[in-house]
């Protein structure tokens, strides 16, 4: 069934057109969910949650195109993941600022292709909740650090010290775990 159509049905309280959305869509929301989340259990509380706001504000969804109903749950993962975090108080910035090194040494090309997929989700998975949060919405949902900082109630530089931090403890991981 074509996205706006079943979008539509969705809002018309079809309950079949929802379990079309939950099967199409719940294996990529649950992958979001595991980004922020501590464990597998928790992913999917955040996933179950993510799907009752979704029903919940179903009907304030306007269709943009192909991919904008996709694009809207998405944003909603994020947001019902970042809202437990806080909520739990699992998010943790550090406002004294340590010197950090000016640079960090990367894995080389040679060291990440010897990463698994799985491998590297893992590492990024270990990262203090702080750093793992902030990596995911700067390198993997695109957000930009006044962004972050809005959303997290940290400033800029809080967002952009946390990214660096956790870009070179990851880099350290990689190299420990490539090395093993």
């Amino acid at each position: 069934m074509e996205e706006r159509i079943l979008a539509e049905r969705c809002k018309a309280g079809d309950n079949e057109a929802r379990r079309e959305l939950y099967t199409r869509f719940g294996g990529r929301l649950l992958s979001i969910c595991l980004r922020y989340a501590a464990d597998r259990a928790s992913a999917e509380d955040l996933l179950h949650d993510c799907f009752l706001k979704v029903f919940a504000a179903i009907d304030r969804f306007t269709w943009r195109g192909e991919g904008s109903l996709r694009a809207w749950m998405e944003r909603i993962a994020v947001n019902v993941s970042l809202e437990a975090l806080r909520h739990k108080r699992r998010l943790h910035f550090p406002t004294t600022v340590d010197r950090l090194p000016e640079r960090y040494e990367e894995p080389t090309p040679d060291e990440t292709e010897r990463l698994s997929f799985d491998e590297l989700r893992r590492l990024i998975a270990e990262l203090p909740d702080g750093y793992r949060t902030i990596f995911n919405l700067y390198c993997i949902e695109e957000f930009s650090h006044k962004e972050i900082a809005e959303r997290l109630g940290i400033s800029e530089k809080t967002s952009s010290s946390q990214l660096f931090r956790a870009k070179a403890l990851l880099a350290r991981r990689i190299k420990e775990h490539v090395k093993n």
